[in-house]
């Protein structure tokens, strides 16, 4: 049986594409898996911040759209680069277990004041500044090993990327702390790979599905849909196994509210109060 497997086309996205198909082979020896790469519009604009591009998913539009159109058959994607609810006609089969869902400091081993850290990401600036208020933050797009050359071109001090991106492409000795995450709460679902499938095709992946993985993702994106946030929203949500540390932010740092609780949705509207207070 063929199944198509469709992905981003960066060496990171194709690396766990093909760990996806690994886990899918030990499950059913017979099948036929062929990945599919996909440019999504993330991809093809590589300078503009994320919220010229288009709202949340600009990583994943395009895949979405082929599986709904019956191209691809099963899609990977960085759970983090998801929506924060499911589009419709899809949903998410399975979550493989997660791996760690700390960000990486990538250049140095400690934040300090005056230093330039490349991020494009609104929740690691906000959250960054929070930490230091004197660190220069400056716009960084790509993949990561794109990231990184920039970094050593530019002459930055050190980047901010997912520690589990450098994981997987063994380039682990980049990182020179990882934040812990009640330092820098890490973006919904930073960590684990969702496999999506058409709504009705769930049994197709099932045997892969990590339990409490699901159960600690699928409360964080409650949390970051119930605030309703955008990618350039410096929103973030992270469960712990005990409860979600969850945080709304002003892109300078110069306000951080942070909540932890058992109900997402709960805590989503405590912090919707606490920052209509900085309005």
């Amino acid at each position: 049986m063929l199944v198509r497997l469709g992905s981003r086309g960066s060496r990171l996205a194709l690396t766990q594409a093909e760990l996806v198909a690994g886990r899918l082979r030990e499950a059913d020896s017979s099948l036929d898996i062929a990945l599919v790469p996909i440019t999504t519009a993330g991809d093809r604009d590589r300078s503009r911040p994320f919220g010229e591009i288009g709202e949340r998913g600009v990583f994943v539009k395009e895949i979405e759209e082929a599986l709904l159109a019956g191209r691809i058959d099963l899609a990977v994607h960085s759970a983090k680069d998801m929506t924060s609810t499911n589009t419709d006609g899809l949903v998410v089969g399975a979550y493989l277990e997660r791996e760690d869902p700390r960000d990486a400091l990538c250049g140095a081993a400690a934040l300090r004041p005056g230093m330039r850290i490349g991020t494009a990401s609104a929740r690691r600036k906000a959250q960054l500044l929070g930490l230091e208020p004197e660190l220069s933050i400056e716009p960084l797009r790509g993949n990561v090993d794109t990231r990184l050359r920039k970094r050593d071109e530019r002459g930055l001090d050190a980047i901010v990327l997912a520690a589990v991106g450098l994981d997987r492409l063994g380039r682990s000795s980049e990182i020179g702390k990882r934040f812990e995450a009640g330092e820098l709460v890490p973006e919904a679902g930073q960590g684990a790979l969702a496999l999506q499938v058409r709504a009705g095709d769930e049994g197709a992946v099932a045997a892969l599905d990590h339990a409490e993985t699901r159960r600690r993702v699928e409360a964080e994106r409650a949390c970051v849909a119930r605030i309703g946030a955008g990618c350039l929203a410096p929103v973030a949500a992270h469960h712990d196994g005990d409860a979600v540390e969850a945080l709304i932010a002003a892109e300078d740092g110069s306000w951080v509210e942070r909540r932890r609780g058992t109900d997402p949705r709960l805590l989503a509207d405590e912090l919707l109060v606490a920052a209509a207070e900085h309005a």
